[in-house]
């Protein structure tokens, strides 16, 4: 099984998803950003664009890595990562299924105030204004498909360690 965690930059995922795997059995992390940073260093580049989810490779490979990983580990894999884009989040979605791997899909979502205070204050990436230009997609996504689509979990007023509890006993329920 896949536990997909989305949500934009200050939501929490990252936070969360590494509290996972003590609160779910044998449970593991994969960051699917890091198959985009592996794209960003194919030289020379890919086509120019502003978010590496863009390029369709970035999205199939993300299926076919977690595939492999779950074919070789079993258990569950958390996977915290942003997909504001409906199209592409039915890409993967559907590559998923189309394997047979369940997806529980969990949105932590947070007020823009929070998230914008979140990101501004944040100590070991500091302000980012990547990660604040994301607020605003954010809360289109959230408005028009991706609330429909998850299992939304409020962070606002949650620690990580309350939200990552709220995951476990979902998927384990």
């Amino acid at each position: 099984m896949i536990v997909w965690l989305n949500g934009t930059h200050g939501a929490g995922k990252t936070t969360t998803g590494a509290l996972l795997p003590p609160l779910i059995p044998d449970s593991r992390v994969f960051d699917a950003e890091k198959v985009g940073v592996t794209l960003m260093d194919v030289t020379p580049g890919l086509p120019a664009t502003d978010n590496f989810q863009h390029w369709p490779p970035w999205r199939q490979l993300v299926v076919e890595t977690a595939r492999r990983i779950l074919e070789f580990t079993g258990g569950t894999l958390v996977m915290p990562m942003t997909v504001l884009v409906e199209q592409y989040w039915r890409e993967i979605s559907t590559g998923l299924a189309q394997h047979g791997i369940p997806v529980r899909h969990f949105v932590l979502h947070a007020d823009q105030d929070t998230l914008r205070g979140r990101i501004e204050g944040d100590t070991l990436l500091g302000p980012s204004p990547f990660r604040l230009h994301y607020l605003g997609p954010y809360a289109e996504a959230a408005r028009t498909w991706l609330h429909r689509e998850a299992e939304v979990i409020d962070t606002t007023h949650l620690t990580p360690a309350q939200v990552a509890r709220q995951v476990a006993e979902a998927v384990k329920g």
